[in-house]
């Protein structure tokens, strides 16, 4: 057994999900008590808000009937009044003190006290959260709803459109792609594998408005010679990912996008979004970022054929 794997004796099934797919996981311990802090970054605002709420609900009820367990330990609470030491318990947890209620046994101090360092440690926790949540660097880039492949300077070309919505300086960013599909070994073994795209340009010195990654499907291209149907057979995806430093923050951004073979629009090409204005500057309309159109030039760039398929694009010319 993995030294930093514990197998579940109760399999549970959970859902992971890696781009747009869903995968099915069970067998292996969901470490939840273990891995409360990546929980805490990972959930959605209104569920962290919603679990520190319980959370405290929950401390002040506990506090509230351990001073059930004491004979009067605090003053103005009438004997057995579990609303009235709940709420002393939220003053004392929050260190607000009011006065009109206040400890006055041993006992009563001593849960005080014992409160009192709880409310402390939660409060250093949850001010170290919600401050890691805050800052935590995100990449606002915007990927084309589709990729295509069509013909780039009489070569079949995939392509895939990338934005920087925020439209700040992005110094020395750079993208990588990759194909992943399902392949068998000659031993029968069914495995996914990787391959590493290579890109026209694959660095971009200041990327601030928009951005094509270019991979051309040549012979040495793991897509050469490829149909839509291969890559739907070998249940093949794309993943783009695109990183950078912002020049506002000096964070490291980084983002990613997966294409599955649905995902690929052969024989279309990007609607041009850029114009020129009249008085000489660039205009660009992202309404029309994830538009595509079927490509002319493509449609008859196959093998001289007007009726050439998808699949010439990648066949070798």
């Amino acid at each position: 057994m993995h030294p930093f794997r514990r197998i579940s004796k109760n399999p549970r099934s959970n859902i992971v999900r890696i781009g747009n797919r869903e995968i099915i996981t069970r067998g292996l311990n969901s470490g939840f008590w273990t891995d409360l802090y990546h929980r805490s970054m990972s959930v959605s605002w209104p569920v962290f808000f919603a679990s520190a709420a319980l959370i405290f609900i929950a401390l002040n009820g506990t506090f509230a009937l351990v001073f059930l367990l004491g004979d009067e330990p605090i003053a103005n609470v009438p004997t057995g009044n579990f609303m009235d030491l709940f709420y002393f318990s939220i003053e004392t947890l929050a260190t607000v003190g009011y006065g009109d209620m206040h400890p006055q046994t041993h006992f009563g101090h001593f849960v005080a006290t014992t409160e009192i360092f709880v409310g402390m440690s939660l409060l250093a926790v949850m001010t170290g959260l919600i401050f890691a949540r805050f800052s935590r660097p995100r990449a606002r880039f915007v990927f084309a709803q589709k990729a295509i492949v069509t013909m780039h300077d009489r070569r079949p070309t995939l392509m895939i459109r990338v934005a920087n919505a925020r439209h700040n300086t992005l110094s020395n960013a750079s993208a990588t792609l990759w194909l992943i599909r399902a392949e068998q070994t000659a031993e029968g073994q069914h495995l996914r594998r990787y391959y590493q795209l290579e890109l026209l340009r694959q660095e971009n010195p200041v990327f601030a408005l928009t951005w094509t990654i270019f991979h051309v499907i040549d012979q040495t291209s793991p897509l050469f010679g490829l149909t839509a149907d291969d890559l739907a057979s070998t249940d093949a995806v794309v993943v783009l990912t695109v990183s950078g430093i912002d020049d506002n923050s000096a964070n490291a951004l980084r983002s990613r996008k997966g294409y599955s073979h649905d995902d690929i629009a052969w024989k279309h090409r990007y609607v041009d979004i850029m114009t020129v204005t009249a008085d000489g500057r660039l205009f660009i309309d992202y309404a029309g970022f994830h538009d595509v159109t079927p490509d002319s030039v493509s449609a008859n760039a196959g093998d001289g054929r007007p009726d050439a398929s998808p699949e010439d694009l990648a066949q070798p010319r």
